[in-house]
C-alpha cells in the first residue's frame, strides 16, 4: 500500500516526541508510551469516523434536496429535514470537542482551547477540589472509621505468617538502621545527652541522700565488712613490704635494730586494730566511719562548698577521654548485640517480639476498648497530616500540573479520552437527525 506524506509527517512528529527532552516535572505528560500511541491511533479512527457520518448526512441533504426538487415526493423533505439537523448537530459537537483542546479552525474564538490556556486554573481547581472534599479531617475521619483498621489489623495480626512477616520486616528495619548509624555520631549524641543532663541537676543532693539511707539501714556495713577481710588478709600476705615503708620512713641517725623493732611493733598493732575491726561489729573504729558517712551525706545536701567540690569533680570526670571511650565501647557492644540478635531467627529478641505481635493481634481482634484506642491514634496521625500538610500536598498538585507542557497535556488528554469524545459527535448526528426529522414531522402535521 502507498503511504502518504501525512502518514510520514505523522511518524515524524511521533519521533520527535519521543527524541524531544523533557524535564522531570513534565516528563510523565511529554512522554508517549506505546499504550498512548496505540489510544492516539484510535482516535484518529474515531474522528475519521464521526467526519465520515458528517459527509455522509450531507451527502443525503443534497440528494434528498435535489430529488425534492425534482418531483420525488414528500418523502424527500423529511430526509432532507434529518440530514440538515444532522449536519448542525454534528458541526456543534465538533465544535464543541474541538474547543477543548484547540482552536476551532485556528480562529481566536473566545472560550476555546480551553485545556492548553486553562491548563493551570485547572490544576488549581482540581488542587482546591481534593483539598476540599478529600482532605478534610471530617472525610478522613469518617473513611476511616468506616474502614475499622483496629479490628482488621488486629485479625491479620493474630495469624503466626502475619506476624513472622511483620517480624522480619523489624529485623531488617532495624539492622538497617543501625547500619546507617556510624559509632562516632552515637557517641557525640549519648556524650552530649549524658553532659547536658548532668550539668542541668546537681548530683551532690541525690548521693547524700542515697548516702544517709544506705547509712540508715546499714547498707554500707557489707562493704566495711569486706574492706577488713581484704585489708587483713593483704597485711598478712605482705607484712615484710609494711615494715619496710616504716623502716624507710625512720631518722637516719637512729639505730638499725630499733626501727626493725618500731616497724615490728607498728606492724602488729596494724594487724590487731584490723582484725578488732573486722571480727567486733560494734568498733569504734566502725562507729566512727558511721558518723562520718552520716555526716558527709549531711554535707553534701546541705553544705555549699562540698556540692561544688562534687560539682567540679563530675564536670573532671565527665570531660575526661576514658568516659567518652567507655561510651563508645558500650555502644559498639550493644549494637553487635542487638544486630546478632535481628538477624537470628530463633534469638530471645525475635521471638518475644513475635509473640507480642501475637498477643497483641489476639487482643485487638476481639478487644473494642483496644480497637477503638488503635482507630483513635490512626485517625489522629491521619487529620494531623492532612491538617498540617494540606497546602503541600494539593501545592503538589497545582505545581505538577502547572510544569506540564500545554501541548503535550493536551494530546496526551487527548490520547486517554478523545475516542469517548468523538461519540458525542456520532451521537450528535443521530440525534441531531432525529430531532430534526421529528420537528419536521410535527411541523408538518400542524400544517406549518
Amino acid at each position: 500500500m502507498e503511504r502518504t506524506k501525512a502518514d510520514e509527517m505523522g511518524e515524524v512528529d511521533v519521533v520527535e516526541q519521543h527524541a524531544r527532552p523533557v524535564s522531570a516535572s513534565n516528563r510523565a505528560m511529554g512522554y508517549y508510551s506505546p499504550a498512548d500511541e496505540e489510544k492516539r491511533r484510535g482516535v484518529r479512527r474515531m474522528k475519521v469516523t464521526a467526519t465520515g457520518m458528517l459527509l455522509l448526512v450531507a451527502v443525503v441533504y443534497v440528494l434528498a434536496k435535489v430529488a425534492g426538487s425534482s418531483g420525488a415526493g414528500a418523502w424527500a423533505g423529511y430526509v432532507a429535514a434529518a440530514a440538515e439537523a444532522g449536519m448542525v448537530g454534528a458541526l456543534a459537537d465538533w465544535f464543541a470537542v474541538t474547543a477543548l483542546f484547540r482552536r476551532p479552525l485556528g480562529l481566536p474564538i473566545p472560550h476555546t482551547a480551553i485545556i492548553p490556556t486553562k491548563k493551570d486554573q485547572l490544576g488549581i481547581s482540581l488542587g482546591e477540589f481534593v483539598g476540599e472534599n478529600f482532605l478534610s479531617k471530617e472525610v478522613v475521619r469518617g473513611r476511616l472509621r468506616a474502614v475499622g483498621i483496629g479490628s482488621r489489623l488486629g485479625t491479620w495480626l493474630a495469624h503466626p505468617e502475619h506476624a513472622d512477616r511483620v517480624t522480619a520486616e523489624l529485623a531488617t528495619a532495624l539492622r538497617g538502621a543501625l547500619a546507617v548509624l556510624r559509632d562516632s555520631d552515637v557517641q557525640a549524641v549519648v556524650g552530649e545527652a549524658i553532659n547536658r543532663r548532668a550539668d542541668a541537676q546537681e548530683i551532690a543532693p541525690g548521693i547524700g541522700k542515697m548516702l544517709e539511707k544506705v547509712v540508715a539501714d546499714g547498707g554500707h556495713k557489707r562493704v566495711v565488712d569486706l574492706i577488713c577481710v581484704r585489708a587483713h588478709d593483704w597485711l598478712v600476705l605482705h607484712d615484710d613490704q609494711v615494715m619496710d615503708a616504716v623502716t624507710g620512713g625512720a631518722p637516719g641517725w637512729t639505730p638499725r635494730y630499733v626501727d626493725r623493732k618500731v616497724s615490728e611493733r607498728v606492724y602488729k598493732e596494724l594487724l590487731r586494730f584490723v582484725s578488732e575491726m573486722r571480727d567486733m561489729p560494734a568498733h569504734p573504729a566502725r562507729g566512727a566511719l558511721d558518723r562520718f558517712l552520716t555526716d558527709f551525706a549531711s554535707d553534701l545536701q546541705s553544705d555549699t562548698d562540698t556540692r561544688t567540690r562534687v560539682e567540679n569533680l563530675k564536670r573532671d570526670v565527665l570531660g575526661r577521654g576514658e568516659v567518652q571511650d567507655l561510651i563508645a565501647s558500650a555502644w559498639s557492644a550493644v549494637r553487635q548485640m542487638i544486630v546478632a540478635a535481628a538477624e537470628d531467627e530463633r534469638s530471645e529478641l525475635r521471638l518475644r517480639v513475635r509473640a507480642s505481635l501475637l498477643s497483641l493481634g489476639a487482643r485487638m481482634s476481639v478487644d473494642p476498648k483496644l480497637q477503638s484506642k488503635v482507630d483513635g491514634w490512626v485517625e489522629g496521625a491521619a487529620v494531623y497530616v492532612v491538617t498540617t500538610y494540606r497546602d503541600e500536598i494539593t501545592s503538589l498538585i497545582t505545581d505538577t500540573v502547572a510544569g506540564w507542557d500545554p501541548e503535550h497535556t493536551t494530546r496526551k488528554i487527548e490520547a486517554h479520552i478523545g475516542r469517548d469524545l468523538q461519540f458525542i459527535r456520532i451521537n450528535g448526528t443521530v440525534v441531531g437527525s432525529l430531532a430534526g426529522l421529528v420537528i419536521y414531522t410535527v411541523s408538518r402535521a400542524l400544517g406549518a
